[in-house]
């Protein structure tokens, strides 16, 4: 199986459960259960929120969850089943999210992740995220996060890169 058998869609409704447990299990583990069914149903509902998932063959395979402001976006939660990573379906979600962000007008991209998750500090190196600080007591003050960026472009007033064409 490769990552492009993989479908990827917004999530729906019916994915809140199974996406709540993903972030209990893959992400959340050791810390208590902060997104359940009825947290993601509400970041699924969100007008400015994207909750694109993968799924294989009707499944869960991984999801992504990102909140968008006026020029930053926050990746809030990302999760890979164990038996669906280094297939670059992760990849596939950042840089779908990436792209929204993109034509959203977006200028920065942001996360915080574990300090000593070392594999998700070389995953997002990889995609062009940079590491900014360390903020000790993060995680309900048991566990400090790394908080890392991606710059999409200058802040400001998007830019106005569209111009009428010439007839001459």
């Amino acid at each position: 199986m490769t990552a492009h058998a993989i479908a990827v869609r917004l999530a729906g409704a019916r994915d809140a459960q199974e996406i709540a447990l993903m972030s209990r299990d893959l992400v959340e583990s050791g810390l208590g259960w902060k997104y359940d069914a009825a947290r993601v149903q509400q970041a699924i509902r969100d007008p400015e929120t994207l909750a694109p998932v993968a799924c294989d063959h009707g499944r869960v395979a991984g999801f992504a969850i990102m909140e968008f402001g006026e020029e930053r976006a926050h990746l809030v939660l990302l999760a890979i089943r164990p038996t669906h990573r280094r297939m670059g379906i992760g990849r596939r979600l950042v840089e779908w999210l990436v792209e929204s962000a993109r034509a959203a007008g977006i200028a920065s991209l942001h996360l915080e992740l574990r300090t000593g998750n070392e594999a998700a500090r070389g995953f997002y190196r990889a995609l062009g995220f940079d590491e900014t600080i360390v903020v000790p007591g993060y995680y309900r003050g048991r566990e400090s996060a790394l908080r890392m960026i991606r710059v999409l472009r200058a802040t400001g007033p998007v830019p106005h890169t569209w111009r009428r064409p010439s007839t001459t």
